[in-house]
């Protein structure tokens, strides 16, 4: 096996499940630190083009102008979210994003919503072990206030998820959906 295979981050790109008791899940910690230390300095700064230099360095691309980030702004690791163009992201935000996020181009997110790209398995004695799936988010979504989007879930095109809602399943383009577990409410 090559060293990229071999490596943590690219086996949670895969979808890998990572015991905790893998030799290189000390990376996961390392890495995030360092992105915190990057945080601090995007969730003080002001001026838009420095947030966006400084998310465009914890997630490793080039955040375009047309993107704006109300900070503050949580990320756990960064270098699995990928931001398309003219995206809006509110205050309060919390991604864990090992699993990978994808935000396409023209989405909107309110406040103090979490993506969750992570899990851990419910077999106490597995616990501790990492569980991952990647959130899609597709172009012109809209995800309401305080709503949490839970690993391996896709947002369709054009889709409105309801404030406060809990997205545990694929949401279909052109639909509004709402509640816990979130659930189909209408066509738009």
């Amino acid at each position: 096996m090559s060293n990229t295979e071999n490596n943590i981050f690219e086996r949670l790109k895969k979808g890998e499940t990572i015991s905790s008791n893998d030799n290189e899940a000390y990376k996961m910690r390392e890495a995030s630190f360092a992105t915190k230390k990057l945080l601090v300095e995007m969730n003080n700064a002001t001026n838009p083009a420095e947030i966006r230099n400084l998310l465009s360095k914890i997630t490793d691309t080039d955040i375009d102008e047309s993107v704006t980030v109300f900070t503050p702004l949580y990320i756990n690791y960064g270098k699995h979210t990928k931001i398309g163009k003219n995206v809006f992201i509110n205050f309060d935000c919390v991604f864990l994003d090992l699993g990978g996020i994808t935000i396409e181009d023209n989405v909107l997110i309110a406040p103090k919503v979490s993506l969750l790209s992570e899990s851990h398995p419910i077999e106490p004695t597995e616990r501790y072990s990492l569980n991952v799936a990647p959130i899609l988010i597709k172009k012109n979504a809209w995800i309401g206030a305080n709503a949490t989007i839970l690993q391996g879930v896709t947002i369709g095109e054009n889709a409105v998820v309801a404030a406060g809602s809990v997205v545990s399943k694929d949401v279909p383009d052109n639909t509004i959906v709402g509640g816990i577990p979130a659930k189909i409410i209408k066509e738009i």
